[in-house]
């Protein structure tokens, strides 16, 4: 509700600045670059802040929860809240308007770990298009493989803390050291921002609770 208390007075302000501007016959330049500027201040705290930069995870929560609209982004709340009446609809939903296999790829590993259902992991992998994304799901097979020291090798191949911390945290935690395990996951969730954040949160509440109790 903050946020759109904010957007409102941005807009307010805006059409108050382009009544002055064109009032005292100001340079269309400036009445264009306010607007630009303006734009852009809505746009981050509307959308850019509570998806990629914020912290708390009520806030990124709220957000996800107004995205039913945004299929790319409301399939996040559905995931991480395992919201299994939505989660095929709002695939269908993707699946629909995103066509190149490379865009469809990461949804679809990101629903088959939902499902636990690897085979469709292992068919999406070699498809996605961001190197860290591929080896991050890679690792995530073959842990669950029970293969963690070719997991572990994966990490050569992830850049994103998050994800590496992420990575050991299931290996640590397949190996039975529940310690060190809450000790990579939150170093995950804290490495992280936005909707990542919340996605991992979500997943440590259920499987490790220790990582987000206060």
């Amino acid at each position: 509700m903050k946020r759109y208390r904010w957007s409102i007075t941005v807009c307010f302000m805006l059409f108050v600045f382009v009544l002055f501007t064109l009032f005292n016959d100001y340079s269309p330049i400036l009445i264009v670059v306010g607007a630009v500027v303006a734009t852009l201040i809505v746009f981050t705290i509307q959308f850019y802040y509570p998806a990629v930069l914020e912290k708390r995870v009520d806030r990124v929560e709220s957000f996800l929860r107004s995205q039913t609209n945004n299929p790319a982004l409301y399939i996040q709340y559905v995931l991480a809240n395992r919201l299994e009446d939505e989660a095929g609809t709002v695939m269908e939903q993707l699946m629909s308007k995103h066509k190149r296999v490379a865009v469809q790829a990461t949804y679809k590993a990101a629903y088959g770990w939902y499902r636990k259902d690897m085979a469709a992991i292992q068919e999406a992998v070699p498809y996605i298009r961001y190197p860290d994304y591929r080896a991050y799901y890679e690792a995530a097979l073959l842990l669950e493989e029970g293969k963690s020291i070719q997991a572990r090798e994966h990490l050569k191949s992830i850049r994103k803390p998050w994800m590496r911390s992420a990575v050991l945290a299931g290996i640590e935690r397949k190996a039975g050291n529940s310690e060190l395990a809450v000790r990579y996951a939150r170093e995950a969730v804290e490495a992280s921002r936005g909707v990542q954040r919340y996605v991992l949160y979500k997943e440590y509440e259920r499987t490790l609770p220790q990582t987000v109790e206060a």
